[in-house]
């Protein structure tokens, strides 16, 4: 019997051997392309194998790093796997990366090999004269009429997947092999988080029981999988090359269910794949694509067949109050999920019912997670303002950056801990309030603003669709609180006056936003998440007001 450890490839293949003729993956392709995918446990096993070999075949060993600069597709949970069937790195990659951001993270990430879409085919070939390292390329799909070719010349993936061996022979693995996630790139350049893949499983997969009792042994995985009936159908919405996405995915094949994905995020097509495919887990990330469902579902597309649909969860940004109200209104019977974590923790925890302005980020956090003075790293006092940390099953550190990973990550009270960027306070009754990230945090006359608030006070103004706050040089007050507000179509621009109108009642005076900036689209990454330099750019355009 082959020896199975906590080592994410080690789990898949139990659970495909478990459950080989369940469906394990869809992928319904671009939306009107008409494209379809269906892959079994078993096939996507063989799919996986083959690309591993082909791996191999290219020279690619153990601990050197891939990268997948891809859209959702079968492509990329199939290179994710490959990677870690030979103990290679799997490394995600932002495709809204321009060529000085894309050039730091092929460097920084040490990639010696490239799986990528072809429709980046010209911005990978102008970015490869600068990562020396880079010695093997495939491509999944055409390349543009015209583009330039990379160099070394790419492989079409399909020929790198016939080309291998479907025989599942490679050399054992064990709990200790790496997984990197790269994050950020909104308010610097991006960071790598390097994880044994054991403390991943624990903190970012829930030990293959989210909701339940982890697995207290790796075999265990696959006799919970054989055990369970079929039926619940994951839908990661956000682009896999965020964390929670692909985490998410990953929640699903544990537990021998099946992961339905779009190449994009389009509304239309994520409520008409929600009613075909039955789906009943659905995960977002924030407003930016809860809105446009909700706004979907009250007018063009009511009455979309939502039976099936148990549960909406969200994690990398806070659903606001009133769009969490809309859905309710429209969806009584799903449980709306408001989740708290990080590529640096996995997750933390889940907000409680009335979250919102003026009340904070309010949770129920882990036994793992803790509030403690960033210098001390006690935990602090009820009500004292300190930092999110969580102990245990934490990263390793930031790749090629020692500097980072010390002020980041340590151990007291002998266990590892990882020191997160949000502020917070905990309640006598163990309640954490998250305020906001330390990094976004304005002074304003020594008075602190925390963006996310002010941010969800905005988005309940009934002509105001998505907003972000940041801050910007002031001579008299260092920094002022600056707005970029999209205003909902067809309704009537808001002016500031009436914007700070509806800010006073809810806020702080000082929390109150002195200049608005409209605009015809708020710049968010694929995930959803906020481009703060973007909003900053913007806003430093505008003079005080109000």
């Amino acid at each position: 019997m082959t020896a199975v450890d906590y080592n994410l490839a080690d789990l898949f293949e139990s659970i495909a051997d478990a459950v080989p003729g369940r469906e394990a993956l869809v992928h319904l392709g671009h939306p009107g392309d008409g494209a379809e995918r269906r892959l079994t446990y078993a096939a996507l096993d063989t799919a996986a194998c083959r690309l591993a070999h082909h791996f191999l075949d290219s020279g690619i060993r153990p601990g050197e790093h891939v990268g997948l600069h891809l859209l959702n597709g079968v492509e990329y949970l199939q290179t994710v796997l490959a990677c870690l069937k030979i103990r290679a790195v799997p490394v995600n990659v932002n495709y809204r990366y321009v060529a000085d951001e894309l050039a730091y993270l092929y460097r920084d990430a040490d990639l010696v090999a490239l799986v990528f879409d072809g429709a980046f085919t010209e911005r990978v070939a102008a970015v490869l004269p600068r990562a020396r390292r880079l010695r093997h390329l495939v491509r999944v799909g055409a390349a543009p009429d015209g583009a330039v070719t990379p160099r070394p010349a790419p492989v079409a993936f399909a020929d790198a997947e016939a080309a291998g061996s479907p025989v599942r022979d490679f050399a054992p693995r064990s709990g200790d092999d790496r997984f990197i996630i790269y994050t950020g790139g909104t308010t610097g350049m991006p960071k790598g988080v390097v994880w044994r893949q054991e403390d991943l499983f624990f903190s970012g997969l829930g030990g293959g029981a989210p909701t339940g009792e982890p697995v207290t042994r790796p075999r265990e995985l696959a006799q919970r999988a054989a055990a369970g009936r079929e039926g619940l159908v994951f839908f990661p919405a956000a682009p896999l090359m965020h964390g929670t996405a692909t985490l998410t995915a990953f929640i699903a094949l544990n537990l021998g269910q099946k992961v339905v994905l779009h190449t994009k995020f389009a509304p239309e097509e994520t409520l008409r794949t929600l009613a075909r495919e039955r789906v009943t887990g659905l995960s977002l990330v924030g407003d930016a694509m809860l809105r446009p469902l909700v706004d979907l579902l009250a007018g063009p597309l009511r009455g979309t067949d939502c039976s099936s649909l148990r549960s909406v969860s969200s994690s990398g940004a806070v659903l606001s109050e009133t769009v969490r109200a809309q859905f309710a209104a429209l969806l009584p019977g799903v449980r709306l999920i408001n989740n708290f974590g990080s590529s640096e923790s996995g997750f933390n925890g889940t907000a409680l019912e009335g979250t919102g302005p003026g009340a904070g980020l309010r949770m129920r956090v882990n036994a793992r997670t803790s509030v403690v003075d960033p210098v001390t790293h006690r935990p602090t006092a009820p009500g004292e303002v300190g930092r999110v940390a969580q102990r245990g099953h934490v990263p390793l550190g930031y790749y090629n950056d020692p500097e980072k990973s010390a002020g980041t990550f340590f151990t007291a009270r002998g266990e590892r801990w990882v020191l997160l960027g949000d502020l917070a306070t905990v309640d006598a009754d163990g309640v954490v309030t998250v305020l906001g990230r330390g990094s976004q945090c304005i002074n304003t006359g020594g008075e602190k603003v925390f963006p996310e608030e002010v941010e969800q006070t905005l988005k309940a103004h009934p002509a105001v669709y998505d907003a972000v706050v940041t801050g910007v040089p002031d001579p008299r007050w260092g920094h002022r609180v600056a707005a970029v507000v999209q205003p909902r179509e067809g309704a009537q621009p808001p002016s500031l006056r009436s914007l700070q109108a509806h800010c006073r009642t809810r806020l702080a005076g000082y929390k109150v936003p002195r200049s608005v900036v409209l605009t015809t689209r708020i710049e968010r990454s694929p995930s959803g998440k906020a481009d703060y330099r973007w909003a900053r750019a913007v806003a430093e355009g505008t003079s005080p007001a109000g």
